[in-house]
């Protein structure tokens, strides 16, 4: 959230919503084309995973996990576990995404900490990568809205050029940074084939491959936050398995996923690790066990709504119904694509983005005042016009989605 007092964008209140639809104590409502930043896979207020949490909070409210566990965390954990083929078999919990990050990012220096390398402290990120806005997450957030009020609080990572810039040069230029560095190094952090907050920017599958194999090389953890990215929305279920070789191999070292882990009906973040990392930390001396708390840790009701959220992924198919209405959609923003005020259309899964050749620096506010006038909520990043809808709209929804976008920008840039 950005607290920021704009007279010209006063706050909209809602009062209820349903599937797609957001509704004001007025009777207005409004398509919710970013699934409320990207968490809402199954619209809101999905029956199944309402009811999941309704029976859970007849069993089991919350119990701290410091000493005690409960099933469904349990079993969380070990169909996260399966999703990845065991590989990242071990689960951390949060309830945010940012908390992850910071979870991902000290669990990989103690790692290194505790192997007798504690001069690996330090971290790699990308040009106009995002990756939450605590002081941990803000140190490999590129963003400068975000990071440069906090700078005294910050400490700095190594930025290196971005693969959605080229991907050949980002690579060449982490090989060499790697080869100079990487006896500082602890991991590498990245969003796979979406930078999100940065612009929607876009790189191919093939480049986290080889940088996975650079982090081989050069003993250096790899990070894939997927906090936006993961739970289907870039067309598998973890971004990163677009990446993997033949074989399977060349999974992360930590996962980070938050946002629609619950569908968006309650907070919950979390972070996989591989087995060797958790088992730097299987130590009598307190000193050697990974040091971080969360009061809500794994709390039941979440992880119960993330359960069923998994549940609807299976039932429905949602991957395959992704790519076939995923087609769709891109055929109706075809006017808008080649709208003479557009350009480096691009799309990646479930993610759509266009540019904005706006001529003026307020068109933000001013599509999204044009969009909210036309029953759609959508709201661009800087002159970057994007679409990130939850996985249930019907025909006429998706038909209102994209004929309102083109209206909405038609009628900001006039």
């Amino acid at each position: 959230m950005q607290w920021h007092a704009d007279r010209s964008l006063p706050l909209l209140a809602i009062a209820r919503a349903q599937g797609a639809w957001l509704y004001a104590p007025d009777g207005r409502r409004y398509l919710d084309g970013i699934s409320s930043w990207w968490t809402n896979l199954f619209g809101h207020s999905h029956p199944a995973i309402v009811q999941a949490v309704r029976d859970q909070l007849d069993t089991l409210d919350h119990v701290m996990l410091a000493g005690f566990t409960h099933e469904p965390v349990v079993a969380l954990s070990e169909r996260l576990s399966a999703l990845t083929g065991g590989r990242l078999g071990h689960a951390f919990y949060a309830s945010d995404g940012a908390s992850a990050t910071e979870i991902a990012l000290k669990m990989s220096l103690h790692y290194w900490r505790n192997a007798g390398q504690a001069d690996k402290n330090e971290f790699i990120c990308f040009a106009g990568s995002y990756h939450g806005e605590t002081v941990g997450a803000l140190a490999v957030t590129d963003v400068a809205l975000f990071r440069d009020a906090y700078a005294p609080m910050v400490r700095g990572a190594h930025v290196l050029p971005s693969p959605a810039a080229g991907g050949a040069a980002a690579l060449s230029a982490l090989d060499g940074h790697l080869a100079l560095h990487h006896g500082r190094i602890a991991a590498l952090i990245v969003e796979p084939r979406v930078q999100c907050a940065g612009g929607m920017a876009m790189h191919e599958a093939a480049w986290l491959r080889d940088a996975r194999r650079l982090c081989d090389r050069y003993a250096v953890h790899l990070i894939a936050d997927e906090i936006a990215v993961g739970c289907g929305r870039t067309g598998t279920f973890f971004a990163c398995e677009q990446s993997l070789d033949a074989d399977g191999g060349g999974w992360p070292d930590f996962i980070c996923l938050s946002k629609g882990i619950t569908g968006g009906t309650l907070p919950l973040s979390l972070v996989l690790s591989a087995p060797a990392v958790f088992d730097a930390f299987l130590d009598d001396t307190m000193a050697r066990g990974f040091l971080h708390s969360h009061s809500y840790t794994g709390n039941p009701l979440a992880c119960r709504a993330a359960l069923a959220t998994l549940e609807l992924f299976d039932k429905l198919d949602v991957l395959q119904r992704n790519r076939v209405w995923a087609q769709h959609f891109t055929d109706a923003l075809a006017p808008l694509a080649t709208h003479p005020a557009a350009r480096n259309f691009r799309q990646a899964g479930m993610i759509w983005a266009l540019d904005i050749d706006a001529g003026h620096d307020d068109f933000s506010r001013r599509f999204y005042r044009e969009a909210l006038a036309r029953e759609l909520l959508l709201r661009p990043i800087g002159n970057t016009l994007y679409f990130m809808p939850p996985y249930v709209l019907d025909d006429a929804q998706t038909a209102l989605l994209a004929r309102g976008a083109l209206q909405a920008l038609d009628a900001a840039l006039a």
